[in-house]
């Protein structure tokens, strides 16, 4: 893997880890079309995710440290048998929800990891995957009252946003798209929708990051690997945070549909290209 090829994989990351178009399908394309076997860059692609959780401390780092801080006194309380107060404390009732929507999103990941890994070398499967993100983005504008934030929200909500962002796992299913989906379908607020989308991230991506760190280390990286691989990182953390700023301007003008039109058509590239390749 050369340097130039390490930070195009990194730019796919960042950008497409919250933008709506999903990183997993830009990346497997990339490294079909580049003649990467997933198992030589697999501690990269490890990498690569905790690249984009680092653009997710840098942008919602007060919020993560309000968490923190209302997790301790969350513990006080029920030491003290006040109970969990979700009503009293909006911060506490937030990381509640994160909790809840992870819980979905685990266990599809764990029934079915072997499965969604499967299809990443079927480019045919990855782009229909690219066309099920584009019907989420093009109705998800029309449908929804945009009423709730964090008050309003409940656990059949927490639980919904979960289970799509688990459907995402599969290659070429945004998990940004998905969340910012049932976010709205549900009914939130366009600004909180994203800031809990982009939240329940952080679980996600820690733990598909921990799962595949042993198969990483198992595989071990060759050194002369080890400038792409930082440069990759870097240039998928930078990249991050911009898609982020984007993503919060694109969802709150209600401008998700123009990401349909891209993923539609690159969907339908996609699957031509692979059915002439399984026709060679």
């Amino acid at each position: 893997m050369s340097y130039i090829q390490a930070v195009i994989l990194g730019l796919l990351q960042g950008l497409a880890e919250f933008l709506p178009i999903s990183s997993s399908g830009h990346l497997a394309l990339a490294q079909h079309f580049f003649g990467i076997k997933g198992d030589q860059v697999l501690f990269f692609t490890v990498l690569l995710h905790i690249g984009t959780l680092v653009s997710v401390f840098i942008m919602y780092w007060s919020d993560i440290w309000a968490l923190l801080k209302e997790l301790v006194l969350t513990i006080a309380d029920l030491v003290t048998g006040k109970g969990l107060r979700l009503q009293e404390r909006p911060v506490r009732k937030l990381g509640v929800m994160i909790i809840v929507a992870s819980i979905p999103t685990a266990v599809i990941g764990l029934l079915f990891n072997d499965f969604f890994e499967s299809l990443y070398t079927n480019i045919i499967m990855i782009g229909i995957g690219f066309l099920i993100t584009g019907f989420f983005l093009f109705f998800s504008e029309r449908v929804g009252a945009d009423r709730n934030g964090i008050e309003g929200m409940n656990f059949r909500n927490a639980i919904f946003v979960g289970v799509l962002q688990g459907v995402a796992i599969y290659p070429g299913i945004s998990r940004s798209g998905s969340t910012m989906t049932a976010s709205l379908l549900v009914g939130l607020k366009r600004e909180f929708a994203v800031k809990f989308a982009f939240l329940i991230s952080i679980p996600s991506i820690l733990g598909s990051a921990v799962l595949e760190l042993p198969k990483a280390l198992h595989a071990g990286v060759a050194s002369s690997l080890y400038g792409p691989i930082l440069a990759g990182f870097l240039v998928a953390a930078v990249s991050g945070v911009l898609a982020i700023k984007v993503m919060v301007n694109v969802v709150t003008n209600q401008k998700l549909k123009y990401f349909s039109y891209y993923v539609w058509i690159l969907g339908a590239v996609v699957i031509i290209l692979g059915i002439i390749e399984a026709a060679r």
